[in-house]
This record gives C-alpha cells, sequence and structure tokens, in this order.
C-alpha cells in the first residue's frame, strides 16, 4: 500500500494538477504533472480509471492497484524524484485485462521521463 505522505486525496488537488497542463502518455497511461516544488515534502501521487473504462468498480479497482503496485516498488527503488508537487496517473482502456508487467513498464517508462 502507498504510504499516506504519498497519497493525492482533494478534489481541489487534482484539479490544479489538471490545469497545469503537463501531461505524457504511454502505453496507455497518461500522466498529469503538477508545479515544481520548493519544499521537502514528498510528491503527491492520484490513480485515476474512469467508469467509461469499465462499468464494473472491481476492474476499475483492479487496475488502480496494479499502478499503486507499480509506483510503490519505484519509490522502494528510489526511481522517483521528488521535483514536482503531484502527479496523476489516469488509465485507459488499453489497460483492461493486462497484467502487473505491462502495468509496470508503463508507469516505469513514464517516471523515468521526469
Amino acid at each position: 500500500m502507498l504510504p499516506k505522505d504519498y497519497r493525492l486525496k482533494k478534489r481541489s488537488a487534482f484539479a490544479a494538477t489538471y490545469n497545469i497542463g503537463k501531461t505524457l502518455h504511454k502505453d496507455g497511461v497518461t500522466m498529469f504533472i503538477g508545479k515544481e516544488k520548493q519544499n521537502d515534502y514528498p510528491t503527491k501521487v492520484g490513480f485515476v480509471v474512469s467508469k467509461k473504462i469499465h462499468k464494473r468498480a472491481v476492474q476499475r479497482n483492479r487496475i488502480k492497484r496494479l499502478m499503486r503496485e507499480s509506483y510503490r516498488l519505484l519509490i522502494k527503488e528510489g526511481a522517483v524524484s521528488d521535483k514536482y508537487i503531484s502527479i496523476i496517473f489516469v488509465a485507459s482502456s488499453k489497460l483492461l485485462g493486462q497484467d502487473f508487467k505491462y502495468i509496470d513498464t508503463a508507469i516505469r517508462k513514464l517516471v523515468y521521463k521526469l
């Protein structure tokens, strides 16, 4: 599970990150990047899977769990830079039915582009 310090929770924080306008896309995952920061707090991360992707919450939650686990492993490895205030990962329908390895490589490619 992702530590509490890394979770993006507030609706206003999500809206602010979306409005910045910096995006990267790779293999069915879109990454929205927030402002650069000046403090020592860790980067807050949010994961979004729309109802348009799948109508069942079980499927949407599975994709979110896989994306969170991938990001958690990147934090554990020290591959994540704390350069930005917030990051949001948005899944597309391409991730339905994919295994962890596929999602992990997509998230890693996006994080390494930062």
